[in-house]
């Protein structure tokens, strides 16, 4: 829904995180400035005031998320440490999401920034698939790429702490975890 006119900061702050917040769902910034009738980098201004309220706002590669989880949700997680070549991202993201495992975010460490972070956020094949043709589609170089060895890093969860086990098993008979 479409808001008629521009409207002023504040109150235009408070209607992305309401929206973010009710969506559910990751939410374009194109759809943000769509609904306020301003452009996206205003509304990438607005996120990131929202942000430094502390509002658990990301940024993924399907649009912005609201992070809030509600308390009843019991979820798992670990960190792994993997490496592959670029090429293996896809075989590796599906082996994670195959065994109902949610790949929250990739982290390397670069010899001048530190610890860069990106998050992925997917869950299934589909996301897998749209996250990596985003990269292609984009010409971006995956994180790993920043780090000579290919070591990264990966944010996993799931709802029981055995789906991670599997997860974990199985990417060791790949040949990507490293122990």
């Amino acid at each position: 829904m479409r808001h008629k006119g521009k409207i002023a900061g504040e109150e235009r702050r408070q209607l992305i995180l309401r929206t973010l917040q009710e969506a559910g769902r990751p939410v374009t910034g194109g759809e943000l400035g769509e609904l306020t009738d301003v452009s996206r980098q205003v509304i990438v201004s607005d996120i990131n005031l929202l942000k430094a309220k502390k509002e658990p706002i990301i940024a993924t590669n399907q649009g912005y998320l609201y992070t809030a989880i509600p308390e009843a949700t019991e979820e798992f997680e670990r960190i792994i440490v993997c490496r592959h070549a670029p090429e293996q991202t896809e075989e590796e993201l599906n082996i994670l999401v195959d065994h109902g495992v949610t790949v929250k975010d990739v982290r390397v460490e670069h010899s001048v920034y530190g610890d860069v972070r990106a998050s992925i956020l997917v869950s299934n094949r589909q996301e897998v698939k749209a996250f990596i043709a985003q990269i292609q589609h984009a010409k971006a170089p995956y994180l790993l790429n920043l780090d000579d060895s290919g070591i990264h890093l990966h944010t996993i969860s799931a709802p029981r702490e055995e789906q991670l086990q599997q997860a974990q098993d199985a990417l060791k008979i790949a040949g990507f975890l490293v122990e």
